[in-house]
């Protein structure tokens, strides 16, 4: 198991250092300034210097993605199922579910403050609806792509339309499902950081808008680099869960 993870795992891993290899002898052949591009070594003694300081940031930012992640999971699959269950409410309300995918959600940021206050609501909705989206549509189609023939045979023996759903069409979703979750917990994190930029006492977002405002490049950096560990952190603990679900389904389909 540990040889076929290397395996999986060496290429990117000899690509990233190359970019850094990269990274640091442009810095240095070149004489960039450290307030325009800092190298990665120098990024790396600012990250033990600053860690002190940054890890309550850090922790703001991963409770504020969870709860907003765990919401729009919530509503998506809510309406996705709503949506599925209901066609009439599908045709009706479906294209303004991709409208509002159009508008980008940083627009809607000064509104949000200015209609609940400068307090953890706005963060929690910006992220809902980043998390929501890819949720709804990805259940939505593993609901509609379930096998005709099974639900014809299951309506023959007559099963009712709970049954059909909690028994055939939600197991059948489950690997869809996951791929929207995956997609989700990348932008919660996304989400919560450009959502702090609203106005918050702590999170990566204002760490980040500190430090761009004192020309402090290499914090800027350990931020980006430490929101993108917590994304592929979710990522990681999502995959983990769609493979225990789909193992104790597939045990459940062989029983």
């Amino acid at each position: 198991m540990t040889t076929n993870w290397l395996g999986k795992v060496w290429r990117p891993l000899i690509a990233i250092l190359l970019f850094i290899g990269l990274w640091e002898a442009a810095t240095r052949l070149f004489a960039i300034e450290k307030w325009l591009l800092p190298a990665p070594s120098d990024i790396v003694m600012e990250a033990k210097s600053v860690i002190p300081v940054f890890m309550p940031h850090v922790g703001s930012t991963v409770q504020l993605s969870v709860a907003g992640f765990l919401i729009g999971t919530t509503v998506g699959l809510g309406v996705a199922t709503v949506l599925h269950l209901m066609p009439r409410v599908r045709e009706t309300f479906f294209p303004f579910i991709i409208l509002s995918q159009n508008m980008p959600i940083i627009v809607l940021a000064p509104l949000l403050v200015i209609w609940f206050g400068f307090n953890p609501l706005p963060k929690l909705i910006i992220i809902t609806l980043a998390c929501f989206f890819p949720i709804a549509v990805s259940a939505l189609g593993g609901f509609t792509q379930t096998n005709r023939e099974l639900v014809h045979y299951m309506k023959m023996m007559g099963a009712n339309k709970a049954q059909l759903f909690w028994k055939l069409e939600l197991p059948h979703a489950i690997p869809a499902i996951f791929s929207g979750l995956k997609i989700a917990g990348t932008y919660s994190v996304m989400a919560a950081v450009v959502s702090e930029w609203l106005g918050a006492q702590k999170g990566i977002g204002v760490f980040m808008t500190l430090a761009a405002s004192s020309f402090r490049t290499s914090r800027v950096f350990v931020a980006i680099i430490v929101a993108m560990i917590i994304s592929l952190a979710f990522f990681g603990l999502i995959l983990l869960l769609e493979k225990f679900f789909i193992r104790w389904q597939q045990k459940g389909e062989n029983a």
